[in-house]
C-alpha cells in the first residue's frame, strides 16, 4: 500500500505548524509530569522502608496499578493544557461521535485481532533474531493477586490508563504533534513510524524485543487511526480489549480454567 492509498485527516492539510522548540516542550513536561505521577504514590513506601533499615520496597499490585492511573491523569491533563492554549482539545483528543460505529467496531476488531497476531508472530520473530520474547509475567503476577486487584487492573489500567489514556497520549496528542512539525508534516507514513518508535521506547523493561514488538503495536494502531480520519474511538476499543484479554487469560490460567 503506498503513502497516496492512505487517508489523511481531514484537517491535515490545514493543519498549523509547530517549532521543535515547543514540540520537544511539551514532550518533555508530558514526560516529567507522568513520571513524578507514578513515583509519588510509591514515595510513603520508600521512606518507610529506608526508616525501618533500607531494605527492598515491594511494591503491591493496587499500588502498582494507582501509579499507572495517577501517572497517566496527570500526563493527560498537561496534555490537555497545551491543547487548551491552542484551542484544539477537541481537534486532537477526537473522541466525538464517528459517522459509522460499524466502521469504528471493525477496525476495532481488526486491530484487536493484529495486535494478537503480532505478538504471537513477533514474539517469534524477535527471538530468531537473537533477542528474549516480551515477558510481561510481573505486570500479570500482579493483576492476578486476587479477584479485587483483577477487577481494579482491568477497569483502572486496562480501559483507563491504557485504553483511553495511552491512545489519547500516543495516537491523539503525539501523533497531531508529529503531524504539525517541520519534516514530518504531510508525510502520514513517516509520521506513523516515528510514532511507533517513540512508542516501543518506554517498554525496553522488557528488553528490546519488547520494544520491536510493541512498536509494531505502534504502528498498527497509528495506521488505524488514520484510517479513521483522526477518531480515536476504534484504537481506545482495541487497545482496551487486548489488555484485557490478557489479563483475563492470565488470571484464568491461574485459576486453572486453561488446563495443564
Amino acid at each position: 500500500m503506498n503513502q497516496a492509498s492512505i487517508p489523511a485527516p481531514a484537517t491535515l492539510a490545514d493543519k498549523q505548524g509547530i517549532s521543535w522548540w515547543r514540540f520537544l516542550l511539551q514532550l518533555v513536561t508530558v514526560v516529567a509530569v507522568y513520571l513524578i505521577g507514578s513515583t509519588l504514590p510509591v514515595l510513603p513506601s520508600v521512606f518507610a522502608q529506608v526508616l525501618e533499615g533500607g531494605e527492598v520496597v515491594e511494591i503491591g499490585s493496587a499500588l502498582a496499578a494507582t501509579t499507572a492511573i495517577i501517572g497517566m491523569a496527570l500526563a493527560l491533563g498537561v496534555c490537555w493544557l497545551w491543547l487548551r492554549s491552542e484551542k484544539r482539545v477537541g481537534e486532537v483528543f477526537n473522541l466525538s461521535a464517528p459517522s459509522s460505529w460499524r466502521s469504528v467496531l471493525g477496525f476495532a476488531l481488526l486491530a484487536t485481532g493484529g495486535t494478537v497476531a503480532i505478538f504471537g508472530l513477533g514474539g517469534a520473530l524477535v527471538e530468531a533474531l537473537g533477542l528474549p520474547q516480551p515477558d510481561p509475567s510481573f505486570v500479570l503476577d500482579l493483576v492476578t493477586e486476587s479477584p479485587a486487584m483483577f477487577a481494579l487492573w482491568v477497569i483502572g489500567v486496562a480501559w483507563f490508563a491504557a485504553g483511553l489514556g495511552e491512545e489519547l497520549l500516543w495516537r491523539g496528542f503525539l501523533m497531531d504533534r508529529l503531524e504539525r512539525i517541520g519534516g514530518l508534516r504531510g508525510k502520514v507514513w513517516l509520521v506513523l513510524v516515528v510514532q511507533a518508535v517513540l512508542f516501543g521506547l518506554p517498554h525496553l523493561y522488557q528488553g528490546w524485543g519488547g520494544v520491536i514488538v510493541t512498536g509494531m503495536v505502534g504502528l498498527l494502531l497509528g495506521w488505524v487511526r488514520i484510517m479513521q480520519r483522526g477518531n480515536l474511538w476504534a484504537v481506545v476499543i482495541a487497545h482496551a480489549m487486548v489488555d484485557t484479554i490478557m489479563m483475563s487469560l492470565a488470571y484464568a490460567d491461574k485459576l486453572g480454567w486453561l488446563g495443564a
